[in-house]
């Protein structure tokens, strides 16, 4: 089977989780309900990298994908820690939906998580988190996503693009329906807001067929 095919079908698999959000009642909760729940076969969201345990810790491989750390080490000169483990990745970032609600506005996240109901749930929503290497997750930031001409950054084989100067996050095709029907999910459950341009995007992603993502190349 096609590389790029494969990566699509288990990343369709991986993040289909039978459970309502309802059930968890904080960002910790339902990271660690996943983290134990975590198929064998599992991948990474943007690099494609296999997932294994490490005691009760997530680790990527990344002799399987070619992942390469983009900052091996730190500026104060220790080994970059979030390199060498997965974290859970909001798709759509805490900071663009958090924005949105008042409790944002009056505190930050600090503020949204003690006093909103719905801020809470929509943080510990497992169907917005995917598995993703912690240096990417870092490097994403809370950067929309979008296409980029040039990439001031690399990650060896992981196939993603970044323009920090312009906040803007290329993910790999194999990934962008997923993260299309995320935010979609989103709005259809929360009311969030999508620009314009956002959800052209995004619909565009959702159009993509299985065949097309395994004859394209990754870009």
């Amino acid at each position: 089977m096609d590389m790029r095919l494969f990566l699509y079908l288990a990343l369709c698999f991986i993040f289909t989780f039978p459970i309502s959000a309802k059930e968890f009642s904080s960002f910790y909760s339902a990271k660690k309900h996943l983290i134990k729940n975590l198929p064998s076969n599992s991948k990474s969201l943007y690099c494609g990298c296999d997932i294994k345990r490490q005691g009760k810790k997530l680790v990527p491989d990344p002799d399987a994908c070619g992942y390469i750390p983009r900052n091996p080490v730190t500026r104060s000169g220790k080994e970059n820690a979030r390199a060498k483990r997965i974290e859970w990745e909001h798709i759509v970032p805490a900071w663009e939906f958090g924005h949105q609600l008042q409790c944002w506005q009056d505190g930050g996240r600090k503020n949204c998580k003690k006093v909103s109901a719905k801020f809470r749930q929509m943080e510990a929503d497992i169907n917005n988190l995917a598995p993703a290497i912690g240096e990417i997750n870092a490097d994403r930031s809370n950067f929309r996503y979008g296409m980029v001409s040039t990439s001031s950054a690399s990650y060896g084989a992981c196939p993603v693009k970044i323009d920090f100067k312009q906040r803007v996050f290329e993910p790999p095709i194999y990934a962008r329906k997923q993260i299309a029907d995320t935010y979609f999910y989103m709005q259809k459950t929360y009311g969030l807001k999508i620009s314009d341009k956002q959800r052209k995007l995004f619909e565009s992603w959702q159009k993509l067929e299985i065949a097309e993502i395994s004859n394209r190349k990754l870009l």
